[in-house]
Order: C-alpha cells, then structure tokens, then sequence
C-alpha cells in the first residue's frame, strides 16, 4: 500500500472522550438516516423493475446478500469517521501520495455524477407519471428541489437529516402499502433466496442490482457525517453507530426486497429486462390504479430526497479530496447538465438509470479499499481498529465485486 506522506494521526483525533448523553446519543441516528435514504433511491426501482421482470424472483438473494453487505460497509464508514474524527476522503488525502489521490477523487466524483443522473431521471420520471409534466421540466424541478432541500432546509446538518429519516420513513410506509395490495408470491420470494444465477442478462441484473444497493458515494459521505457527530464515549459511539446503521439499513433493505418482489410479480412474463418505468406505472395501474400511484409517491419521494444527498455527498467528496468545495448551486448546475442533455435527447430515463447503477457497482470496490486499509491501521484507529476477520470479510467483499464487474464486461462483449 501506498507509504504515507503526512505525520500519522493520533487515533482518535478531535474526538474527546465524555460520557454519553441521552441527546447526544440520539443525535447519531442522523448520519444512518441519510446512508438509508440513499440506499432506496430512484436507481434501486429501476434495477429492481429490470431485475423482477427480466428474472422474477431468481435474484432476491442477491438484493438481500447485497442489503447485509451495505449495511456492513456502512458500519465501517461510520465507525472510521466516529473513531479517526476525519471523513475517508480526508483520509485518503492525509495518508496518500498524490499520485493516488488524484485517481480516486476523479472516479468518486464519476459516481457522484452517475447518483445524480439516477436522481434526476427517476424524479422526472415520476412528475411525468403523476402529472403528465415533461421530461426535461421534471428534471429541471428536480434540480431545483435537490437544491432548495439542501440550501432552506431548518437546522443545518441536522435539518438534512432530518428531513432524510422521514423520506425514508415514508417510502417504507408506501411500500408496505403496495404489498398489501399487490401481493406478491410468498413462495415466489422465498424461493428467490436460494442462489442462482439466470442465463442471459443475469450478471448484469445482478451488477445493477448490487450497484443500486451498495452506494460508494454514501462511503464518502457518512464517514464525514459520523466525524462531526457529538462527542460521546468512544465505545458507547460506535454501538450508537452499529445500532442506527443497523436499523436504517434494515428498513432499507426491507424496501428494497419488497421492491424486487413486486416488481417480479407484477413484471414478468408481462414485460422483459427492457421495460422502462412508465411500462411499469402502466402495467400496475391495469392491475392496481391504487398501487400504481402510491409507487409512483414514492419515486417521487425518493427522488426528491435523494438528490438533496448526491449534492452533500458531492461537497464532501470535494472538500475531503482537495480541501475545497464550490457553491453548492453551482455544483448543483454542473452536476445537472448530463442528465438534463440525455433527457433532452430523447434517451430512455429507465435505460439511464439502469446503466448509471452500473457505473455505481464499478465505483464501489474503490471505495472499499481505502476504507478497508484505513479501518486496519492503528496509527488511525487505535485499539479500535478493525480486527482480522471483519478485514477479511470486508476484503472478500471487494474481491467478490471486483470479480462481478469482470464477469459484466466479459458478458457484455
């Protein structure tokens, strides 16, 4: 690995060890909520439509395996952020030659890019499912909502999160909602568990899916979150992180395995991998006109919601990696026009966002490297390092990606 360049820091830097307080304690569930939110956002209905009617149920255990996975590189990123008191791009420019630096910035900031087509796309999406507005003015309004949430919302950091914890919650409530109507196959999903991998578009369903469930963007960003966090007993920190990461992300998870089962049972043997959402709004709608628009609620919310975070998750990347950070309306502007001009252009915005998870799952892997390094070193973590196997597992983790990557490019040539 590559030699460090700057003095180690002290383990446990700006992080002041005071007893927990119960206000205090409450105050780290933010970071989990937003980390949540992303996990559920407008790319993950698409991957799960293509997925369910592409394969019904044959990759429910990959969305599941893929939910564990996020929630425990999410643990990873929160507790490096608590312990070190420094997000992982801070790190990453602390402790890395600039050689290396500049590599991962470039390539954070190509998925920074691909969250926000996917955010973009799956809000107009949703504006023209639920009242006919265009394209290209739906992604114009998403823009400017993404923006507003970010630059009015009350109570700075904290206001964000909030607002996150209750998109969250609400996307949750609708797809409980749909479930109860649509019903999808019990037998169907539980079969679904067990591995398989269908022939055909299976491994790129499977890559969509993984990119739509592990997020490398939220690496970035909840690490920095969990850094500027209350100051509480370090041990007592980390088991409020692990607590609130698990419970987000279980509620994450939960939506996303309700995504994907819907989706088969409503999708296939009607539609194919192609099918776009405004396909799936209407073949719903045949089914359930009730169903149809709490879903489309619930794009709508999740779009939203989600690209208030691509804008913060942005800023991190960039003051993290190069100390500096533009105007958010003006990172709002730039990161706007490639998924304004493919609107524009006439390209499917389902297609988008099936392709921008792609992209996402390549991203992931070299989010995890550093994470895992970091998380290892005690010189950053103190006693709190990570110990062999969870470096193990979360080595495989990486490993297991990479190699899906290999096989979706292989399989597409």
């Amino acid at each position: 690995m590559t030699r460090l360049l700057s003095p180690p820091r002290p383990p446990g830097r700006s992080r002041r060890l005071v007893q927990p307080a119960a206000g205090r304690a409450a105050s780290l569930v933010g970071p989990a909520a937003v980390a949540g939110m992303a996990y559920v956002d407008p790319g993950n209905f698409a991957a799960s439509a293509a997925a369910g009617a592409g394969v019904g149920y044959a990759l429910m255990w990959a969305a599941l395996t893929a939910s564990v996975a996020a929630a425990f590189v999410q643990y990873l990123a929160a507790k490096l952020g608590a312990v070190s008191g420094a997000g992982l791009s801070q790190l990453c420019r602390e402790r890395l030659r600039p050689a290396a630096v500049w590599p991962l910035w470039l390539q954070a900031e190509l998925v920074c890019a691909a969250t926000d087509l996917a955010e973009v796309a799956g809000t107009a999406t949703a504006l023209n499912m639920l009242t006919g507005m265009p394209l290209l003015a739906g992604g114009l309004l998403a823009g400017a909502v993404g923006f507003l949430i970010m630059a009015a919302t009350p109570g700075g950091r904290r206001g964000v999160e909030r607002v996150m914890a209750t998109a969250l919650t609400t996307v949750f409530v609708c797809f409980a909602a749909v479930v109860t109507v649509v019903r999808p196959s019990v037998h169907g999903a539980a079969a679904g568990l067990a591995p398989q991998l269908p022939a055909g578009d299976g491994a790129a369903l499977m890559a969509g899916l993984v990119g739509a469930t592990i997020m490398p963007h939220v690496i970035y960003l909840h690490s920095a979150l969990a850094a500027r966090t209350p100051r509480v007993d370090a041990d007592a920190g980390v088991r409020a992180h692990r607590l609130n990461v698990t419970t987000a992300m279980t509620v994450a998870g939960i939506v996303n395995l309700s995504m994907l089962a819907i989706f088969a049972g409503v999708l296939h043997g009607r539609a194919d991998a192609s099918v776009t959402m405004e396909q799936t709004h209407h073949i719903l709608s045949a089914q359930s006109p009730t169903a149809a628009l709490i879903l489309a609620l619930a794009l709508l919310v999740a779009g939203l919601a989600s690209t208030g975070v691509g804008v913060y998750a942005g800023q991190e990347v960039m003051r993290g990696f190069l100390r500096r950070s533009p105007p958010a309306t003006v990172r709002r502007l730039v990161t706007l026009v490639p998924a304004l001009i493919l609107l524009s252009a006439g390209v499917s915005p389902t297609r988008a966002l099936v392709l921008s998870q792609i992209v996402l799952s390549f991203g992931v892997p070299f989010g995890l490297a550093p994470l895992i390094w970091l998380s290892r070193r005690e010189d950053v973590m103190g006693e709190r390092r990570a110990g062999v196997w969870t470096t193990a597992v979360a080595t495989a983790l990486s490993c297991a990606l990479v190699t899906l990557n290999v096989w979706t490019v292989v399989e597409a040539v």
